[in-house]
């Protein structure tokens, strides 16, 4: 069957309106799950399809279901699932050391610590303005040696990249890498694509509802957070 040229859907973007500096403590998975639960909470009443959650981190992917009857995928944990559909062990390639424990507890929480072979780090502080843009001379090179030491030292025969924003790199590693990199901003529109196909969603039994749903507190929560940050 010939795959198809071109996405099958619009993308609509909508940053969160207050958020955390960085995503290494719990700290900041708090900040994390309301600002993207607030981000999200009205997508099925506007009429969207589906949500995808642009964070390794997951965050907010959980509240969001018990909210939502339309597929909400975050490809932290479809990443690593997913490279066990090409592997046996898989690692992990963190951006900088502080956020090693977050993708190590990941692994623990979603039961995978028997197929993860390692989590590394390629030691460069994140740029949230120009994600890998004019570090293709210097990073690059630094990220495919770490790939390979999880590949030749720890067993890894999948890599996933840890952040959706090292997608600049993502082609100059697969090119050169001996096993699959998964590629994690892409994998969910994917999954999404395929999952809207099949008239599937996630299982109400495991993301029940809440009893009392209260929109109107976590707006009110979040628009206070956003003035605060304005200040």
């Amino acid at each position: 069957m010939p795959l198809s040229q071109g996405p099958l859907y619009d993308f609509h973007f909508r940053p969160v309106k207050a958020a955390p500096a960085n995503y290494v403590s719990h700290h900041d998975s708090v900040l994390a799950d309301m600002s993207i639960l607030t981000a999200g909470l009205k997508a099925q009443e506007e009429g969207y399809d589906a949500v995808c959650i642009d964070t390794m981190s997951d965050s907010g992917m959980a509240a969001l279901r018990s909210v939502l009857d339309i597929p909400v995928v975050s490809p932290g944990k479809a990443s690593m699932l997913f490279a066990l559909n090409l592997g046996s062990k898989f690692s992990v390639l963190a951006q900088w050391p502080p956020a090693i424990i977050r993708y190590k507890n990941a692994v623990q929480e979603y039961g995978l610590s028997a197929h993860c072979a390692s989590v590394r780090s390629f030691d460069t502080p994140p740029d949230f303005e120009n994600l890998m843009e004019g570090k293709e001379e210097t990073v690059f090179p630094r990220m495919l040696e770490v790939c390979m030491q999880c590949v030749e030292e720890d067993g890894a025969d999948v890599i996933c990249l840890g952040s959706t924003s090292m997608h600049q790199a993502a082609h100059y590693l697969a090119e050169r890498l001996p096993v699959p990199l998964i590629n994690p901003g892409p994998l969910t529109y994917k999954l999404v694509e395929n999952l809207l196909a099949l008239g599937l969603t996630h299982s109400r039994t495991a993301h029940p509802k809440p009893l009392v749903q209260k929109d109107g507190m976590i707006h009110a929560m979040m628009q206070a957070a956003a003035a605060h940050e304005e200040q």
